[in-house]
């Protein structure tokens, strides 16, 4: 009998991604860059911004259609879950391509990169994103700590565009609201994560094996994120393991990271692969 396929498509704040699974191991990732949250003044997403992100999501769900795809979900996270007019994106994507887009609130988005980590595993795992940021740990399967703050890597690049003592100050206020973070083992997920692996890899092309379980310290991290912001955003374009893409908030995106880890005083993150996509399909579909 032929297995069954999943296709789940996640709209986040910076990119469109599309994971392909038979429920068992990952299969496939395919990202668009769309940058939905650029340039959101009072909580409003941008027609433009929201006319391509539609495009690529329609674009990816009549793909997996077309491929033969089984039964694909779409999810959406912060900017669309805090923006004024998240419906019109909702909407424009109904009208382009009927699916129906199931926005998440930021406690279920920590949850999703938990258990696409960690299973039902202890453990910790920090998920900076385009427009938000999380933090969750769970102990005994049970969740002792679980936050979501309005910050990401698109937000800070918005607020501070490359400046490094602009961005510092910002990503160092906005933290505080995690308040105390008990202590834990701790892995990272997202772009974010993927991209300063792969660039501190030095990979010529992007490997997920070598990616998944690499280890970010602070003195490796540090170092990385200096160096991007003693570069052109069209410098950052060239670094080895990075998308061209996202050259333009990788620097904000590692600094957030950093700040992070210095805060909570966190010795090392490993990086997992696998995250809110596997995530969402195990919830969805009971896998865990």
């Amino acid at each position: 009998m032929t297995k069954k396929i999943y296709g789940v498509i996640d709209v986040g704040s910076n990119s469109v991604r599309l994971m392909l699974s038979d429920g068992c191991k990952t299969l496939s990732k395919t990202v668009k860059t769309t940058r939905l949250a650029q340039g959101m003044v009072d909580g409003v997403l941008q027609a433009d911004a929201i006319e391509r992100t539609a495009n690529a999501v329609s674009f990816f769900y009549k793909k997996a259609e077309n491929d033969g795809v089984n039964e694909i979900y779409v999810f959406a996270t912060a900017a669309v879950r805090s923006a004024n007019n998240g419906h019109s994106f909702v909407r424009r994507v109904k009208d382009l391509c009927g699916a129906d887009v199931d926005v998440v609130s930021g406690e279920d988005e920590a949850v999703l990169g938990y258990k696409g980590a960690l299973g039902n595993n202890d453990g910790g795992v920090i998920d900076v994103g385009g427009a938000s940021t999380e933090i969750i740990i769970c102990k005994n399967q049970t969740k002792i700590y679980g936050k979501s703050i309005y910050l990401g890597a698109v937000k800070t690049t918005d607020e501070c565009g490359q400046d490094f003592d602009c961005a510092k100050a910002y990503v160092k206020q906005k933290i505080n609201e995690f308040g105390i973070v008990p202590k834990s083992n701790f892995y990272t997920v997202g772009d974010t994560a993927t991209s300063i692996a792969a660039m501190l890899l030095e990979l010529e092309q992007y490997d997920a094996e070598k990616v998944n379980g690499y280890e970010i310290t602070i003195d490796n991290l540090t170092k990385l994120t200096e160096k991007l912001y003693a570069m052109t955003v069209e410098e950052r374009r060239l670094i080895k393991g990075l998308q061209p893409d996202r050259a333009e908030v990788i620097a904000n995106g590692a600094l957030i990271l950093l700040e992070i880890i210095k805060k909570f005083d966190i010795d090392v993150l490993k990086v997992s692969e696998s995250d809110n996509l596997e995530g969402y399909l195990m919830i969805k579909r009971n896998f865990v």
